[in-house]
């Protein structure tokens, strides 16, 4: 199935040999439309599926951001949709195929951090897998990655040095920290998030935990970005909603697209 999506892409994309790649999470997809070169709907895409979630589009687009090939994945498949992990990762081994060395992985999170306040971007610096699950279990693929891969440094300290470089230099205040993935798609509760924040966590989502272990595994340099949407059960007195989050990601987007735009540039 890898190998007939990234023919298939490749049929429709022609000569355009992508380097860096993006993720881009809830409400985020802005940059994609201002950028969009060619575009192919996931529905139409061997082993890919049709996105289900409010603010994710559901294509693969490609475009030239300030001289650099790119390729964007505006909206991504989420484990609770009823996906298999594998099917979760799928897109990411087929950006390795395509050619991408390098992953922007951006998400819409809680923020469990108290100093933390909706629409601030967070540099991921690690994370916290608590989905009870890891997307490299089964036959491994050595033609990507090891079978017992280092996970020591999975989002690339030098990428996370240049983000913060871009952030000082562009304007846009930056927060930093770890990330922690539960399944959703029920928000977390109180005890929950207290748990989360004992265990190290400044924020927590429903993503890109299996991402970035995939992209790491394969050897691509990973970045990951979160935009705190709102204040995680607990921090907050108000209650959580979907509606809450694109919200405040579209609150931030100009600034994102900013970053992302300048990140890229300087990759």
């Amino acid at each position: 199935m890898l190998e007939s999506a990234v023919r298939f892409i490749k049929e429709r994309s022609g000569d355009f040999k992508p380097d860096v790649g993006v993720i881009l999470g809830s409400g985020l997809g802005e940059l994609a439309n201002e950028y969009c070169q060619i575009s192919i709907d996931y529905k139409d895409i061997p082993g890919f599926e049709a996105s289900t979630v409010v603010g994710h589009k559901g294509r693969l687009v490609f475009a030239e951001i300030n001289g650099k090939k790119v390729v964007m994945m505006q909206g991504r498949f989420h484990f609770y949709e009823g996906h298999s992990i594998q099917k979760v990762v799928f897109p990411v081994k087929v950006m390795k195929r395509l050619g991408v060395e390098k992953l922007i992985i951006t998400n819409a999170a809680g923020g469990v951090n108290a100093s933390f306040k909706p629409s601030d971007l967070m540099i991921i610096t690690d994370h916290i897998n608590f989905m009870g699950i890891n997307p490299l279990i089964g036959i491994n693929d050595d033609s990507l990655g090891l079978r017992f891969p280092d996970m020591s440094e999975i989002y690339t300290p030098e990428y996370v040095e240049l983000v913060k470089k871009v952030g000082h230099e562009t304007g846009v205040d930056l927060q930093e920290g770890v990330y922690l993935a539960f399944t959703g798609p029920s928000y977390e509760t109180p005890a929950e998030v207290k748990m989360a924040r004992i265990l190290g966590a400044d924020a927590v989502g429903m993503s890109t935990v299996p991402e970035a272990i995939v992209a790491s595994w394969a050897g691509m340099k990973v970045i990951g970005i979160s935009c705190i949407c709102n204040s995680a059960a607990g921090v907050s007195t108000v209650g959580l909603s979907h509606e809450e989050v694109i919200a405040a990601a579209n609150k931030a987007k100009d600034k994102f697209i900013k970053l992302v735009k300048e990140i890229i540039r300087k990759l």
